[in-house]
């Protein structure tokens, strides 16, 4: 096969490519040099990517949401398809949440952001890449190949998130208003310890253990880990240098959560020194709970006594970054 500048991954299943695919396609039709591959099924990425390999694209664009990119970076961590040298992945904004796709500087209209990345493809893309090293997990003894990712939340922070999945996104309503609506419901349970079916679960006990700086123990409002420089909550994980996984933990105490999220809108999360707020830096990072779950880009994992879940930084990969 001849190379192809841009490879396109996409997901049909996705929630934002229901109403943006007939565009995706008719876009890719009217570029030749666009090699564009649709799954149905997450199963399918490694063929996919097996396929798409052969093309030797100058860049690889998954369009689908964390989910989809997740299964993607795990198919090409432990696939080998592309050998030693892996094209940059770049992340159109098609899911609910696009974490990854705006830590990327993508954000608003896929299509758009895809003519910027088009355009981008036919110059040199040495300044516009960035390495991001991914989040390897593996669940119990560590055996087989762990899953690949850049955003783990847990505790509260996954409780808020199943909740939102569950209990508010099946209401149908806009992505945004879905958001805040979860995160109002978790501010109401922090607030009067209410214990309702229709707010979130309070946490689970939970054991996280870090390399060099010892194990934080208790019940966690949030609980996140990231690869990622910019986060939905805050971005001042991103100055941690210790380690290459972020980690950011919130006790659960009255008020706290709150007082974290303010120090963060100021910019000063990481320089207040709150009590029960932990930001660390490691390269390895243990969680262990009380049949507590953990999201990493969409997946569900439970963490278990004597089956503890462990995170691991990787290798870089290169990544496009649109300008922010």
């Amino acid at each position: 096969m001849g190379r192809a500048r841009i490879a396109l991954l996409s997901n049909p299943k996705s929630t934002g490519n229901v109403a943006q695919l007939p565009r995706v396609r008719a876009y890719c039709a009217a570029h030749p040099d666009i090699f564009h591959y649709e799954v149905e099924r997450v199963e399918q990425i490694g063929e996919a990517l097996k396929t798409i390999a052969r093309v030797k694209p100058a860049m690889l664009v998954i369009n689908g949401g964390d989910g989809t990119v997740q299964a993607a970076l795990t198919e090409l961590h432990n696939g080998g398809h592309f050998g030693e040298a892996p094209p940059p992945v770049a992340v159109l904004p098609s899911g609910k949440t696009n974490l990854i796709a705006l830590d990327l500087g993508a954000h608003g209209d896929p299509i758009a952001a895809f003519e910027r990345l088009v355009e981008l493809a036919q110059g040199d893309l040495s300044a516009h890449l960035v390495p991001r090293e991914l989040i390897a997990l593996r669940h119990g003894n560590g055996e087989g190949k762990p899953v690949i990712g850049m955003f783990l939340g847990g505790a509260g922070l996954a409780d808020t998130m199943l909740y939102c999945r569950n209990k508010i996104y099946p209401l149908g309503l806009p992505n945004g208003v879905s958001h805040v609506l979860a995160a109002l419901a978790l501010m109401v349970r922090q607030l009067f310890g209410l214990k309702m079916s229709f707010l979130p679960p309070a946490p689970s006990p939970l054991s996280v253990s870090v390399r060099r700086d010892g194990k934080l123990t208790g019940r966690f409002a949030l609980l996140l880990v990231t690869t990622l420089e910019k986060l939905l909550l805050t971005s001042d994980v991103g100055t941690v240098r210790t380690g290459r996984l972020k980690l950011l933990a919130v006790e659960q105490r009255p008020f706290l959560l709150m007082r974290a999220i303010a120090a963060s809108l100021v910019g000063k999360l990481d320089r207040s020194k709150l009590d029960g707020v932990h930001i660390e830096g490691s390269d390895e990072i243990s969680i262990e709970g009380d049949a507590s779950d953990v999201i990493l880009d969409g997946e569900t994992f439970r963490a278990e006594i004597g089956q503890p879940i462990t995170l691991r930084s990787t290798l870089p990969l290169s990544f496009v970054r649109l300008a922010a």
